[in-house]
């Protein structure tokens, strides 16, 4: 795993500044501690932090092709390098390394643009081809690896992070308001924006190519929940089959020159992952969970339970309302977005934690939920559809009240505001926003708190949200996976939760659920084998029976959550809260309403209960001003460049220039 970054010349050629790019390495150091590797010529600038975890004595970024015309820096880990490699070799191209990085590079130079097809992975990478004075960029297909893009003053700049284009003296931070309107609705920003006006984000599964200052992007693959399988087919073979593919795509995720560690919830996913490493290899296993001190998110029980069954050397970080608090302005300097929820800081703490015990690679579990139908939000819509087919029914909205047991408003012994809350738009079953109605609907709520309050529909807002052709005819539960997975499985769960937590402490994660031959072949089962009734994820449950204690396989769903406003509003609160709450500093940002903002905080430090909407509020209007006050009124004082003591690799070729 590294960090990457770059600098294109668009009009003239003029050697990138070394100076430059050295800066905006050492704002990506977290990423890619252990060597630093910069390229020069009069049209390019490229650079890598690197975090060695293949090839660890010889696969030193950037990485060039046999004649030095096509150059690379890459993110990431392509897991069937070892397939690919052979038949390259037969084809002729020569290799100098070990590693997956030179893998893609020969691919790319015999296929071009189509080698993604044949990638399997998680990556964000850059091709230089100095012959044609292109550049050549791509991301995996569920968005693992972050990648960004911005185009100041005649050049083009990428990076794995934002801080680091914000190292050029050329880029400066502004915070869209649209943007931040479309946090607050649905969660996070989504592709191809960010939270900061000018600099983009490259889609999950599309490619950049830059050549002549034009720039083109494509999708080369798509999520595609169209066909499912006959029901009515055994389930047996499906089921071996799918047992097959996730144990392979586990055990590959172990290839590696560095331990592998595995991170365990004590849910079925993690559990599963981990039950394999330990059935089907001999590794040393070392395991990581959080504890909250707060019982209403804890979990640790059914931790231990499991590291105690598989025997692994397993570690517990835990995370207290005080923790939390103290560690959010850091965990906001990593996600570089506003976010709705406190969650990211436990992981911040168990990345760290990992990192103490000298490990760079942990397994984990995310994805299961978003393509085996594990989420509360799929059962909402079932139970509201079955609901509008007989609105006036006093029984059908009872099932909700096996929704959402960790929201306290929700399960209240009085019924009329259950009943009120999801049936809102009831009736309006052929919107192809309809399972995610209720959610971005509170969403839009939050949007009181924002200064102009933006006047926007939930219509306008899910604009932003691309529908794939013939969506209309998918199965209700196929539309409701394909939203999560777009609009909130890769822009927040896998990045401000899953990479940037991670890599804050040079820590890899990597996701046996998402290998594409797993997500398609889950993309097709019958919406009935994923939901059985309201038994979430019940196909992956059968596989469970065979690797996990009853008590594991059998439990029902508990999300992973962390507490909010009481980690700010507590005896010990940090300084930061009230500063960046005051009135003050809510004028200065211009962002949000100090009225309306003074009222919650004052809420909050009253000890009153607070809604779901009002948590949701307290992270977000934080967060936000953490993002301002750290991007834009103070990122001058947070540059850091490399220093004489790094290892830094310098290929200087800014005396060549290629005849096109």
């Amino acid at each position: 795993m590294c960090g990457i970054t770059g600098i294109i010349n668009l009009n003239e050629p003029e050697p990138i500044r070394e100076e430059t790019l050295r800066g905006m390495l050492g704002m990506l150091r977290h990423r890619g501690p252990d060597e630093f590797g910069i390229y020069r010529s009069p049209w390019a600038g490229l650079g890598s932090a690197r975090l060695s975890i293949l090839d660890l004595s010889g696969g030193q970024q950037p990485i060039s092709n046999e004649d030095g015309s096509l150059w690379i820096v890459y993110n990431g880990e392509v897991f069937n390098y070892v397939e690919l490699r052979p038949r390259l070799e037969a084809l002729g191209h020569r290799f100098t390394t070990h590693t997956d990085t030179e893998v893609i590079l020969h691919l790319y130079e015999e296929y071009g643009p189509d080698c993604l097809s044949q990638l399997n992975g998680q990556f964000a990478l850059a091709i230089w081809d100095e012959r044609e004075r292109s550049l050549f960029l791509a991301r995996d297909r569920m968005g693992i690896r972050p990648l960004y893009y911005a185009l100041p003053g005649g050049q083009f700049l990428f990076g794995s992070e934002i801080k680091a284009m914000l190292a050029h003296p050329a880029l400066t931070a502004e915070i869209d308001p649209a943007a931040l309107a479309q946090a607050f609705t649905l969660w996070s920003v989504q592709p191809p924006a960010s939270i900061f006006r000018g600099i983009q984000s490259l889609p999950p599964a599309h490619y950049l190519r830059l050549k002549d200052g034009r720039i083109e992007i494509k999708a080369y693959w798509s999520l595609d929940l169209s066909q499912e399988m006959d029901p009515d087919q055994p389930l047996a073979p499906a089921l071996e089959e799918f047992k097959n593919l996730l144990i392979d795509s586990t055990l590959i995720r172990l290839r590696a020159d560095v331990p592998v560690g595995a991170y365990l919830s004590g849910g079925l996913d993690s559990s599963l992952t981990t039950a394999i490493i330990r059935k089907y290899t001999q590794n040393h296993l070392e395991t990581f969970s959080i504890a909250f001190s707060d019982p209403q998110f804890d979990e640790s029980s059914y931790q231990l339970r499991m590291a105690e069954t598989l025997g692994t050397h397993h570690h517990v970080v835990y995370a207290t309302h005080e923790e939390i608090g103290r560690v959010f302005p850091q965990v906001i300097w990593h996600t570089e977005t506003p976010i709705l929820r406190t969650a990211p800081a436990p992981m911040y703490l168990l990345s760290g934690l990992v990192r103490e015990h000298d490990m760079k690679v942990v397994i984990t579990g995310e994805g299961a939920d978003e393509l085996l139908g594990g989420y509360d939000i799929f059962k909402e819509m079932l139970v509201r559809r079955f609901w509008a087919r007989n609105p006036e029914s006093e029984m059908r909205p009872m099932l909700l009240t096996r929704l959402y047991p960790d929201i306290a408003a929700l399960n209240s012994p009085g019924r009329a505001y259950l009943k009120a809350f999801f049936k809102k738009d009831l009736s309006q079953t052929d919107s192809p926003f309809y399972s995610h109605s209720i959610r971005w609907g509170n969403g839009l709520r939050l949007l009181r708190f924002l200064q102009p309050q933006p006047l926007a529909s939930l219509a306008e807002q899910a604009a932003a949200v691309p529908l794939p052709a013939g969506f209309d005819h998918w199965s209700a539960l196929a539309k409701a996976q394909y939203l999560e997975m777009t609009t909130f499985l890769s822009p927040y769960l896998l990045s401000s939760q899953g990479d940037r937590m991670g890599m804050s402490h040079s820590v890899e994660g990597r996701f046996p659920f998402l290998d594409v031959r797993v997500v398609e072949f889950c993309n097709r089962l019958p919406a009935q084998w994923k939901m059985y009734g309201l038994t979430e994820k019940w196909f992956l449950r059968q596989v469970g029976r065979e690797l996990l204690p009853e008590e594991i396989w059998r439990r029902v769903k508990r999300p992973y959550r962390a507490p909010i406003h009481r980690s700010f509003f507590n005896a010990d609160a940090p300084e930061y809260i009230q500063r960046l709450l005051s009135a003050e500093a809510l004028e200065e940002s211009g962002l949000f309403n100090p009225i309306a903002v003074g009222q919650l905080a004052r809420k909050a430090a009253s000890g009153a209960a607070l809604s779901e909407v009002d948590d949701m509020a307290v992270a977000g209007v934080l967060s936000t001003q953490l993002v301002y006050d750290q991007f834009v009124q103070h990122f001058s004082t947070r540059k850091a460049s490399l220093t004489a003591a790094d290892r830094v690799r310098v290929i200087d070729h800014t005396a060549e220039v290629h005849p096109l």
